[in-house]
């Protein structure tokens, strides 16, 4: 019998589904987990409601256009941090937007698409604006993890054949280099608000053909200019820390510490990055001792790193998609 218990391996299995493929349609995931459509349909809708859940598009820094990746540590005076965070969660070019350090730092991902608009928010918008005490800029340099690669890939949740049935087929021809062209960009529009929209939906924002729609998403994908990424929240599973580790490693050891994390069932999300600190991590735990444990027993192991500053969430403002906070 289908269980109504919020966050149970099922809803777990229709994620892991959604991060494979999310814009699979709910009678190919429901055959290869063995339930009905009704309920695939029914599972989606409640974790839309209750888990947070959000697909979205998401553009991807390509070697092709000028899509830098930057992680900023703002500094804030207490009474300022949430109003700091909620102005850069309503800006499109942010992502991975939190409250850590007792509530006076602000962390967040920021895109730029050239030097002019890196300029306009690390030298002028950010500096000026009332009580930023300190702000530091890391470039990302390179992502072992995260991207198309979800969190719940190593989660066990489906299982090879499973996964296998449901993964993206892959392109035969070479799709074009990954670039989105100022054509795309209704198409990309309209997958940033709504990565399930249907075809109709897509033919209707762009005004192209159905078959050109179709066409152009899977060379978007296909290119890696393009991804389909599923928000949720991860306490609905119990798992109810989140908390960014900045890993100082020997140069030596920068690429085997990172892939090293990668493997991590605990990583959501690892760069390498400039700065004192050349790694980042996003690490997801049930509570504080399975943290614990996890600096100790593994990082604290781990060859190669030689320091390690964690900072818990406080409260995650943004991941993919900005919530204003209420209460």
């Amino acid at each position: 019998m289908e269980s109504n218990t919020a966050g149970d391996i099922l809803d777990l299995r229709i994620l892991h589904a959604l991060e494979l493929d999310a814009r699979a349609p709910f009678s190919r995931i429901a055959t290869v987990l063995g339930v009905s459509d009704q309920t695939v349909a029914r599972r989606f809708r409640r974790l839309r409601t209750e888990g947070g859940l959000r697909v979205v598009g998401v553009r991807c820094a390509t070697t092709e256009d000028s899509l830098d990746h930057w992680l900023l540590r703002v500094r804030c005076a207490p009474e300022g941090a949430m109003a700091i965070a909620e102005a850069l969660a309503k800006r499109p070019d942010t992502s991975w937007i939190g409250l850590t350090s007792g509530g006076t730092e602000v962390t967040c991902t920021a895109n730029v698409r050239n030097q002019g608009d890196a300029d306009d928010l690390l030298l002028g918008k950010l500096p000026r604006t009332p009580h930023i005490v300190d702000i530091r800029a890391h470039q990302l340099l390179h992502r072992f993890y995260g991207g198309p690669s979800g969190w719940l890939h190593k989660s066990g949740a489906l299982s090879p054949g499973e996964a296998a049935a449901l993964a993206t087929a892959t392109v035969p021809d070479h799709p074009g280099p990954a670039v989105i062209t100022a054509e795309d960009e209704p198409l990309v529009a309209a997958l940033e608000e709504d990565g399930r929209a249907t075809y109709p939906e897509l033919q209707k924002a762009t005004g192209r053909s159905e078959s050109a729609v179709k066409r152009r998403l899977v060379q978007l994908v296909a290119s890696g200019a393009l991804y389909i990424d599923v928000e949720f929240e991860s306490d609905y599973f119990g798992f109810r820390n989140a908390s960014m580790l900045y890993i100082t490693a020997a140069p030596r050891a920068l690429h085997t510490v990172g892939e090293a994390l990668a493997t991590d069932r605990e990583v959501a999300y690892a760069v390498a990055t400039t700065g004192t600190s050349n790694l980042l991590a996003v690490v997801i735990t049930r509570d504080t001792r399975h943290l614990y444990r996890y600096l100790s027993e593994r990082l604290g192991r781990l060859d190669g790193v030689e320091h390690v500053e964690s900072m818990p969430f406080l409260r995650r403002v943004k991941q993919l998609t900005y919530r204003p906070f209420r209460g």
